[in-house]
């Protein structure tokens, strides 16, 4: 069975950073490629970020580009969110999700975990 755990949200300075982690388990975590999303108040799903399955590839939506970092340690089945610079409008809750493929070609899985919280407030 799937497990996925987010944790290191919390809440932060506009312009400050976070690292957000995820641990997988239930599944050949470096056979697949992973996202992160998330859910700012009152909206819906949004896709951050998505890396392949070995980490040498990565895509970013355009309003967290050059800020945020996706990476993976599959050595650890540990995804993560490094998130600098960030904004107001980057409050969310945050998820990671995986693909049902080694490469970001196709839809992510619904997310499944409990998130983590991010909020970016002075």
């Amino acid at each position: 069975q799937v497990q996925l755990v987010e944790s290191g949200g919390g809440s932060v300075q506009p312009g400050g950073s976070l690292r957000l982690s995820c641990v997988a388990s239930g599944y050949p975590f470096s056979s697949y490629a992973m996202a992160w999303v998330r859910q700012a108040p009152g909206k819906g799903l949004e896709w951050v970020g998505s890396i392949n399955y070995i980490g040498g590839l990565t895509t970013y939506a355009d309003a967290v580009s050059g800020r945020f970092t996706v990476s993976r340690d599959n050595a650890k089945n540990t995804l993560f969110l490094h998130m600098n610079r960030v904004k107001p409008e980057d409050t969310a809750v945050y998820y990671c999700t995986k693909y049902s493929s080694s490469y970001y070609d196709v839809e992510y899985d619904p997310p499944k975990g409990q998130g983590t919280r991010v909020t970016v407030s002075s």
